[in-house]
């Protein structure tokens, strides 16, 4: 086979882009009449965003721990006074480092869900290596907590040709790690279904992308929390005027400073007093809409 596109048999490229497709759009009507469904997310990665890679440069380390001393308690406080229940996606080797920080989350009536082992590379693992470390995180989440986790993210967003699989296979309900639409869908491997509900991502609903700052690669932030509020309040608007999803991704080192922290508040505030917008873990908006599925 060569490696050049040009000369790729139809076969192939097919086969290629049919390794994980959308299906069905699960878009049921929302409970109560809502005209939206807001599904907060939250990737604890702390001190793994810097172990994931390999290293562990102890000021990158101290970065990462920020968001477990300071950005966790600020969104459990933030969600608390909005009366917001939200999904915690963490690394097990994030909850083994303090497990009482994923104990307070679930006691506060929150969703966690797989996040990776040590936020790996999924493309670099072999299939076994894969599977091992998804059932192994979900075991451990489990047993520092109590709650099964029944959500899976990527770390990094990263697929491997067998992620999918593999997560199914697990009899996990729903993935959050793909972008083929802003609503949820049915997950399709090989033209199959698998029984998976996506609740896809993107990166223009991250506040990495707007907020992170990084030597290596050399990232800026490049816009105010002021302005990443209005971008993630446009989405939401967008979901009603859709009757459709709005799904959000934030990390608590990140979006967890002072300045910052108010970009969730207004973002509650503005979806409270709306008053249409159901706002859910994204477990229950799976369940929700697995009943489009059987």
């Amino acid at each position: 086979m060569t490696d050049t596109p040009y000369h790729w048999p139809e076969e192939h490229w097919r086969a290629r882009v049919n390794t994980v497709r959308a299906g069905r759009r699960l878009c049921p009507p929302w409970p109560g009449g809502a005209r939206a469904a807001l599904a907060l997310s939250f990737d604890c990665d702390h001190e793994t965003f810097e172990l994931g890679t390999g290293r562990s440069a102890v000021g990158r380390l101290a970065w990462g721990e920020y968001g477990r001393r300071k950005g966790v308690p600020r969104i459990l406080d933030t969600l608390a006074r909005h009366q917001a229940q939200a999904t915690f996606f963490i690394p097990a080797v994030s909850a083994l480092i303090d497990p009482e920080e994923p104990r307070r989350i679930t006691a506060a009536g929150h969703e966690i869900g797989v996040h990776g082992w040590i936020h790996e590379v999924n493309g670099t693992l072999t299939p076994l290596e894969e599977a091992e470390a998804l059932t192994r995180a979900r075991d451990t989440l489990e047993q520092i907590t109590g709650q099964r986790p029944v959500g899976h993210r990527a770390a990094h967003w990263d697929l491997s040709d067998d992620t999918i699989r593999l997560v199914a296979d697990a009899g996990f309900l729903y993935d959050s790690s793909m972008m083929a639409d802003d609503d949820p869908y049915e997950l399709l491997t090989g033209g199959n279904p698998t029984g998976l509900i996506e609740l896809p991502v993107d990166w223009n609903r991250d506040d990495a992308v707007y907020l992170l700052y990084n030597r290596t690669p050399p990232t800026r932030p490049t816009l105010t929390p002021d302005q990443v509020g209005d971008i993630f309040l446009a989405e939401l608007d967008g979901a009603r005027t859709e009757g459709g999803l709005c799904q959000l991704v934030m990390h608590p080192f990140v979006i967890g400073y002072r300045s910052r922290i108010a970009i969730l508040d207004r973002l509650l505030a503005q979806a409270r007093a709306a008053g249409d917008v159901w706002i859910t873990t994204h477990a229950e908006i799976a369940r929700h809409c697995a009943q489009e599925m059987t």
